[in-house]
């Protein structure tokens, strides 16, 4: 049954209207400072079922968890002290940690894929912040598309994936980072890098005071994000391009491309904030033009680049 999306006003008004959806079972798409999420009660198995069904996302995929606050967040996993380092330094912000589950946590099932851990984020956003105590609970929220594509950035891009699927969408603007959470699981004897995300490894490994350990790629996910197939434009891509090609629209990074009308730079001036803050928004933008191939120039594999090229690789990987 296709629903009457709500748009709704980042003010009292709005996000009453919000949590009052979200407590009665429905999806709410919300700001956050990473990418735009599509909430639900994340103790909820029935709320929950509504975002794999909106998405379209493989139920193997579990969900990050919202929380106020690092209090709210130890009733709902068990801290490692590697883990209390890194929720002292990076809360609130775009770090996820994977924990186990704590005796008497209330996410729920689903939400966990079904997991012996959570997937837990204190988010930095003054919106994300208020909805999550007005509502009263945990909010799940992967980010607010449709499964295996481009992440949203603007209320706009999540009513062109979600629109007639989900209840509400709170309109606060832009996302300022541009890039999913980064991940990092603490589940064994060291911390692995699950997803890296808005904050750069070398950021989180100065506070740790070592190299995070490999991550080894295993057939169900731990956390949002590994799938192979991720972040996809329609349109195919062609990375590593040191030059545009005769009907291809280019994704530029440093002005090696040039100006043109098919063409969009993450950055002039080869700046890896500004090139993650822009590379959602321009892979969308480009892919509205139709073109059959977005040939990407290379970017930096150092600071927020790691994060940038781990989504242009599971951009170009399509499923057959």
């Amino acid at each position: 049954m296709k629903l009457q999306t709500l748009s709704l006003a980042p003010d009292a008004a709005g996000l009453g209207k919000a949590a009052h959806i979200l407590r009665s079972g429905g999806l709410v798409a919300f700001p956050t400072e990473t990418v735009y999420g599509l909430g639900a009660d994340a103790t909820s198995d029935v709320a929950v079922a509504k975002i794999y069904a909106a998405k379209g996302r493989p139920r193997i995929n579990p969900l990050i968890a919202h929380v106020e606050s690092r209090a709210a967040a130890e009733a709902q996993g068990i801290f490692t002290r590697e883990a209390a380092i890194l929720a002292e330094s990076f809360w609130p912000g775009p770090l996820t940690l994977v924990l186990p589950l704590a005796a008497g946590a209330t996410i729920c099932e689903s939400a966990r894929a079904g997991l012996p851990s959570v997937g837990l984020r204190v988010p930095a956003h003054r919106i994300t912040q208020m909805l999550i105590a007005a509502t009263g609970v945990p909010l799940a929220a992967p980010s607010a598309n449709l499964s295996g594509r481009v992440s949203p950035v603007t209320a706009a891009d999540v009513r062109e994936d979600l629109g007639g699927a989900i209840d509400a969408i709170i309109d606060a603007g832009r996302a300022q980072v541009g890039l999913e959470s980064t991940i990092i699981s603490c589940l064994g004897p060291e911390p692995q890098l699950l997803r890296p995300g808005g904050i750069a490894r070398a950021a989180i490994e100065s506070v740790l005071g070592r190299p995070l350990a490999a991550y080894a790629t295993e057939a169900t996910p731990r956390a949002p994000g590994q799938l192979a197939s991720h972040y996809a434009p329609r349109a195919r891509l062609r990375l590593e391009a040191r030059d545009l090609e005769e009907g291809e629209a280019g994704l530029d990074f440093g002005g090696r491309f040039g100006i043109a009308a098919n063409i969009l730079d993450l950055s002039p001036g080869a700046d890896l904030n500004e090139a993650a803050a822009n590379l959602f928004r321009y892979l969308r933008d480009l892919d509205r033009q139709h073109p059959q191939i977005i040939a990407v120039a290379p970017i930096p594999e150092i600071g927020l680049g790691e994060a940038i090229n781990d989504r242009l690789r599971r951009a170009a990987v399509k499923d057959e």
